[in-house]
C-alpha cells in the first residue's frame, strides 16, 4: 500500500513537472515566432528604406545633370591689414 501511494505521488509530481516543461516549451516557441516576425518586418522596412534612398539619389543626380551649377570665377584674394602698433 505504501508503495502505491508513493508511486502515485511520484507520478503526480512528474505530471506537474511535465506540464510545466510543456508550458515552457510553448512559451519559448511563441517567443521565437515573435522574434522571427520582428526580424522579417525589420528586414522589409530596411529594404524599403534603402530602395527609397537609392531612388532619391538617382533623382538628385538627374536634377544635377539637368541643371548644371554655374561656373564661378576666381575668388579675390583677401587683403590683410597690417597690425596697428600704438
Amino acid at each position: 500500500m505504501a508503495n502505491d501511494s508513493e508511486d502515485r505521488n511520484k507520478r503526480k509530481g512528474q505530471g506537474v513537472f511535465t506540464a510545466s516543461e510543456q508550458r515552457d516549451a510553448l512559451v519559448k516557441q511563441e517567443i521565437e515566432k515573435e522574434r522571427a516576425a520582428l526580424a522579417a518586418r525589420t528586414a522589409k522596412l530596411k529594404a524599403l528604406r534603402l530602395a527609397k534612398e537609392a531612388e532619391e539619389k538617382a533623382e538628385a543626380e538627374r536634377q544635377a545633370a539637368a541643371n548644371p551649377a554655374p561656373i564661378k570665377g576666381k575668388a579675390k584674394p583677401k587683403v590683410r591689414k597690417a597690425p596697428v602698433s600704438a
